[in-house]
């Protein structure tokens, strides 16, 4: 079913009529759009309905895209300000009119909701929003294989959030979708991510986390780049400590700080691990 018909379906299921659903949310004739697939709403309306009527984000088919951005245009900025760690800035990018304000294509919108729940997960401790953003790029990526860079990114950010909000097997299935066949799959730099958010969710377990960033670093230098290398040895100096392990430490310290002297790569530098 398509966006339109599904809210259409489950606001008839409820008995409710156009004007009890969009009051407050927008205007009854928006929504008879919406529902005939005439307009495909931005992400905080699509938000707002189907919360209003209850509409879980699994349900949802969304392979023909929502309406959020022109991500060809500003996806640059969001990737440098990511990489920065400027996440309020990148969700004020994000939730910005001239952003919202276009539809471009289905990946395109999956990557949208990866950036802004990666931003919501920084700025707001609930993790209600970066969860339900989150889980609707993972959504978006379901249909394609073999799985994309992007699609697994969602899932391992999703399994981030997850464990976080006190669900460990919800997250370990979500990492499981991120990592497996990772090794096969056609390189991009930003598989380097999956290894470090896996170290991420896995930080109270210090042997595991440092086989996660261990593994990560040999598959980054299997591949000859060093994106994401420096913060990988600043959480492996961490966790190194947290062992009582000075000599790693300090070994992980310095390669990361050289690292970060040679590439000028911002290290996202949190003051302990129980921040994580």
């Amino acid at each position: 079913m398509s966006l339109g018909a599904t809210l259409k379906m489950v606001r008839q299921q409820h008995g409710w009529t156009q004007k009890r659903v969009a009051t407050g949310l927008c205007s009854q004739s928006l929504l008879s759009a919406i529902e005939h697939d005439h307009y495909r709403p931005n992400a905080q309306l699509f938000m707002a309905l189907c919360r209003r009527l209850a509409i879980s984000l699994d349900q949802v088919s969304l392979a023909q895209g929502v309406m959020v951005s022109p991500m060809a245009a500003v996806n640059q900025r969001l990737e440098q300000l990511c990489n920065r760690h400027e996440y309020a800035a990148l969700k004020a990018d994000l939730l910005a009119p001239t952003t919202v304000a276009q539809v471009v294509t289905d990946a395109q919108t999956q990557a949208y909701y990866y950036y802004l729940g990666v931003a919501e997960f920084q700025v707001d401790p609930s993790l209600t929003a970066a969860g339900d953003h989150l889980r609707l790029a993972v959504n978006l990526g379901r249909r394609r294989h073999p799985l994309t860079t992007m699609t697994r990114l969602s899932w391992a950010a999703f399994a981030l959030v997850t464990q976080r909000q006190g669900r460990p097997q919800a997250a370990k299935r979500a990492l499981r979708q991120a990592i497996t066949g990772i090794e096969r799959a056609a390189y991009e730099k930003n598989l380097n991510i999956v290894f470090y958010l896996a170290a991420l969710m896995t930080c109270d377990q210090p042997v595991t986390a440092t086989q996660w960033l261990q593994r990560g670093i040999a598959f980054a230098t299997q591949h000859d780049t060093h994106y994401l290398l420096a913060n990988d040895y600043y959480l492996l100096a961490q966790l190194a400590a947290r062992q009582s392990d000075p000599t790693g430490q300090r070994d992980a310290q310095q390669k990361s700080q050289f690292l970060t002297d040679l590439f000028h790569e911002k290290v996202y530098r949190p003051t302990g691990l129980s921040e994580f």
